[in-house]
This record gives C-alpha cells, structure tokens and sequence, in this order.
C-alpha cells in the first residue's frame, strides 16, 4: 500500500476538482439561462397579493360578513408582508459581499420573516375587529400554498413561455 503525503493528496483533489468544473461561457450561460426557468419572488409575492384579495371578497360573499373578508385578507398578509420583506431583503447588499454574506443573510431575513409572520399573528385580534380566525387560517394557508402554485404552473417553461 502505497502512502502520500497530505499536500499530495491536496493537489490530486484540486486536479481533480479542475477537470469537474468548467466554466462555461457567455453563450453557454445564455443558452442555460433560456431553458432553466428562475421564478422571480417578486412574481409569486404578486400572486399572493392577488389570491389574498380573492379570498378576502369570496369570505365575505360566502358568509355575508364583512368581518370574515377582511380576517381572511389579514391571513393572507401575514404571508405576503413577511415575504415581501424577505423578498427585499434577499434582493440587498449581504448577497453582494459573497457566499457567505449570502448564506448569512438568507438566514438573517428568513427569522425576520418568521418573527415579523408571529408578531402579526399575535396582534390579529387587536387589528382586526370581529375576527374569524377560520377565515384568518384560510387566507393564510390558502396564500402560503402560491408558492407551488406558482411553481407548478412555471415549471418546465422557459422564461418567454412563462410570460
């Protein structure tokens, strides 16, 4: 059995990594680009939005409450402010400053999301008058479920197909 040294094996695994990763070149990053489709959150916090107001105004025609439409809209935008704020946050300067900065920030604005999501949860009862919670819990899951909808209807498509 045949021993090596430490920066032996260091140097057969950099050779090693060399000959997996090519980087690609600016036609080929284009034509990755034209068949993998990037969902934008921006998009999916659009679609929130609107599924939200749609079940604010079938809560409030399904039970003839007012009360129940708007507890499904605050449901539904315990979902879509956290998200947008995430959104926004992603779309900041840590991801700039490398991967770490990105792996660091992601973190940092998904527990801000979380938080910012209980905190409005918590305070439902004192936004909202009359509130339905059931209404309040359908916003919420029905709107936090966008995000396969939206992918689910993108998957597979290119971005021109997808718009």
């Amino acid at each position: 059995m045949a021993y090596v040294s430490y920066s032996e094996e260091v140097e057969a695994e950099k050779a090693l990594d060399e000959l997996r990763f090519k980087p690609l070149s600016a036609e080929q990053a284009q034509a990755w680009r034209q068949h993998h489709f990037v969902l934008s959150p921006w998009r999916v916090v659009f679609w929130q939005v609107l599924v939200g107001g749609v079940l604010g105004l079938l809560a409030w025609w399904i039970t003839g409450r007012f009360s129940a439409g708007v507890s499904a809209v605050y449901g539904a935008l315990t979902v879509v402010v956290p998200a947008a704020l995430f959104a926004r946050g992603l779309a900041g300067g840590l991801a700039a400053t490398g991967v770490t900065g990105a792996v660091l920030g992601f973190f940092v604005w998904e527990a801000v999301k979380l938080i910012v999501g209980v905190v409005m949860l918590v305070m439902a009862p004192r936004v909202v008058s009359e509130l339905s919670w059931l209404a309040l819990l359908v916003g919420l899951v029905v709107t936090m479920k966008v995000y396969w909808l939206a992918l689910l209807v993108t998957g597979g498509k290119t971005p021109k197909q997808a718009r």
